[in-house]
């Protein structure tokens, strides 16, 4: 979404759709050809989005400076100047992946320490920054991008130039009425990636689904928006509010939104998905660009466009054979690179395990699933779920007594060193035993220092630069 519009681009909502049509055509030929990529040992990546902040804690709009002073082709503007984005390169999922993962980061998270250090800066690895208030965010801090000015532009021309009304409901609550789409900006994530085999697709969607519930609870860093305390991870609302545009009406009368947890578990194929995306919602980037089919441009990017929870992505391998990932965007940015990547290691060990589970769609079925959703976004560990076969039972319960063991096995069944897999599922034990989260660890915070947001974001910052998970972490 990122990339600047190029010369040969522009702007035809009806050329799109007929390029669209054509290139969804083509993706159903792949999947009735069985054309994808069926890999033995699946790869798996990460993005990973962050702030630049100053030496007061507040957030600094100086994401290019800082970018041509790194100058690492994976670290990428994001929409708002105060956000850049790092693209991990794809591993395999075997032997020590995780401790390299967390290698890789550490490196370049050093890199990107020095770097802003020369600014001044320092980057932070957060859901929402406490010190984050509603002016900073504004078309007076987008990224420069024509791309990202469309992206607005197009937002209140598809709203029939209606403002977006934003009402958070949580332990406080928050009421404004904006005419941009930079709250957007204030949700940074982690996003993880696993690579697919069109016979594991759908049930690996389902699977991720259903996992996003407990990932969300133990995940959780984003307790403050604009000053505000509202739910442990309060980037599910502002994200679900910042591109509020309704689709087609389901059968149970709710709206398609254009950012949702989605619209219902797979039956057979992800194509499903795709399908629904050419008939339930219109582009939001009509740019046609004059590319080989094959390269799936204008299937890609209206899908990049719709924002579901759990992203399903196929890669059209451009000359070599495709091949099909999910993109898991529940869980938020930080607090430490050791806390990210064994966020990275329970979302694909949870997947794995609940992948394999049988008949797994009518053991939870839809509603229920994102019901647990928006439960465990808004509540953490506190929030009650209906799990497997209508058992209810407490979050940090279940991650406690059994998905953690659970997703340690799955990871090393799929070739994960045993030694590799215990560590860095042993620090999500470790949140599970104590319960403290990066929100949990904002609210006491808070709670014994009356609401010093400045003090809170420097003294986070200070813990995340010494690297100890966050359940170690004392006030």
């Amino acid at each position: 979404m990122g990339r600047e519009i190029t010369s040969d681009e522009r702007l035809d909502e009806s050329a799109f759709q007929e390029r669209l049509r054509a290139e969804s055509k083509l993706a159903m030929t792949w999947f009735r050809d069985r054309a994808f990529e069926a890999p033995e040992t699946p790869s798996i990546g990460l993005e990973v989005e962050a702030w630049l902040v100053d030496k007061d804690g507040l957030p600094s709009p100086d994401n290019i400076r800082f970018l041509n002073r790194l100058d690492d082709p994976l670290m990428v503007p994001e929409l708002a100047a105060f956000n850049f984005e790092y693209n991990a390169p794809p591993s395999k999922l075997r032997q020590s992946v995780f401790g390299d993962m967390d290698a890789q980061l550490t490196d370049v998270w050093l890199r990107a320490t020095e770097a802003a250090g020369t600014l001044e800066l320092t980057p932070l690895m957060t859901g929402i920054p406490a010190t984050l208030r509603e002016p900073m965010l504004s078309l007076d801090t987008i990224t420069e991008s024509a791309r990202y000015r469309l992206l607005n532009d197009r937002l209140f021309q598809l709203r029939g130039g209606t403002p977006l009304t934003i009402a958070i409901d949580g332990r406080e609550r928050l009421d404004l009425v904006q005419d941009h789409l930079m709250i957007e900006a204030a949700c940074t994530s982690l996003q993880v990636h696993l690579m697919l085999t069109q016979d594991n697709a759908a049930a690996s969607y389902n699977a991720s689904q259903i996992a996003s519930a407990p990932l969300i609870a133990i995940s959780s860093n984003s307790p403050f928006l604009y000053g505000r305390r509202l739910w442990e991870e309060t980037r599910i609302p502002a994200f679900e509010s910042a591109v509020n545009l309704p689709g087609y009406r389901q059968a149970s009368g709710r709206r398609s939104n254009r950012v949702s947890f989605g619209n219902g578990h797979l039956r057979s194929s992800m194509m499903e998905l795709f399908l629904e995306n050419l008939d339930g919602y219109p582009p939001f980037l009509p740019m046609v660009s004059d590319t080989p089919e094959d390269h799936l441009v204008h299937f890609n990017l209206h899908n990049g466009t719709i924002w579901r929870w759990t992203r399903p992505i196929l890669y059209p391998g451009k000359g070599k054979t495709p091949h099909l990932r999910l993109e898991n965007r529940v869980m938020p940015a930080g607090p430490t690179v050791i806390d990210m990547v064994a966020n990275t290691a329970f979302c694909i060990g949870l997947i794995l395990y609940l992948r394999d589970q049988e008949n797994l769609a009518e053991r939870l079925p839809f509603e229920m699933a994102r019901r647990n959703f928006y439960s465990a976004a808004k509540q953490g560990l506190s929030a009650d779920l209906v799990w497997l076969d209508g058992e209810v039972i407490n979050t940090q319960v279940l991650i406690r007594e059994r998905l953690t063991d659970a997703a340690e096995t799955a990871l090393v069944g799929a070739g994960v060193d045993r030694s590799d897999a215990k560590t860095y599922i042993d620090i999500i034990r470790g949140r599970g035993r104590n319960g403290q989260t990066g929100a949990a660890w904002q609210r006491a915070h808070a709670n014994c220092n009356g609401n010093d947001h400045q003090s809170l974001v420097l003294d986070y910052l200070a813990r995340q630069q010494e690297g100890a998970p966050v359940h170690q972490w004392t006030l």
